[in-house]
Order: structure tokens, then sequence, then C-alpha cells
């Protein structure tokens, strides 16, 4: 039996989580794990690197933009691909990602809250496809 594509989802608002978890284990066949803030996201990374992380950008005690700072220069997370899922518009993320850090927010997809659940399954299995 194939291995299931672990898939990590950080948001602080338990609704979203539980919405995405779901979308996620009903269609299709993820190992799906949560985390609610930044903090619990690089503690989850630290057991295990999943194949793909799903993270929100505003969260309290340590923001998107801090989990994506933080992982940058490690090689431990240099295959993990990141999806960002919030209600930021993407080129105000970018902006202030490059104006923090003089660098470029390295992420394979961004999508802007709500997203249809058809439109998530199918951008989350074309990032694990490229995997």
């Amino acid at each position: 039996m194939e291995r299931q594509p672990k898939i990590l989802v950080v948001d602080d608002d338990p609704d979203i989580i539980e919405a995405i978890t779901t979308v996620l284990e009903s269609v299709e066949e993820y190992d799906v794990t949560t985390a609610r803030d930044g903090l619990e996201c690089m503690d989850a990374l630290k057991s295990e690197v999943p194949d793909l992380l799903i993270l929100d950008l505003l969260m309290p005690r340590m923001d998107g933009f801090a989990v994506v700072r933080t992982m940058r220069d490690k090689p431990r997370y240099r295959k993990l691909r990141i999806m960002i899922l919030t209600s930021v518009r993407e080129d105000a993320s970018y902006r202030r990602y490059q104006l923090e850090t003089g660098l470029r927010m390295d992420v394979q997809d961004y999508i802007e809250k709500p997203v249809p659940p058809a439109e998530l399954l199918r951008r989350v299995a074309n990032l694990l496809r490229r995997g």
C-alpha cells in the first residue's frame, strides 16, 4: 500500500482547521495533522517534516511570515512545499515579507480565503505531484 501524503495545516481559526481537514480527509487519502500557530507548527516540524504545509499568515504568538523566515535557511525544510492559505491579499503579503527580510517569500502556492473545496483539492494534488 502506498504511503499517504502527510499534510500539516496551520491556522489559528478552529473552524478553518476543521473545514480544511474535513475536505482533505473526506475526499482524498491524506494524513492530516494540525497546529494553531507558528510555534506549534515549528514544534510539529521538529518531529516530522510533512509533504505539504498549508499555512495561514496572520496568527498569534508566531505568524506565518516568521515560520517561512525560520525555515528558509534550514536544509531539513528545503523540499517542504508550502501553500499559503490566508485572508491577506497576495501582493500585500509578498511586499511585507520582502520589506521585512529583503528576500522573496519562497512558497509554492498562494490562496486567498475563502477557497472552494474542489479548488483546494486540485491545488493540493498539484503540489503533491510536483514532489
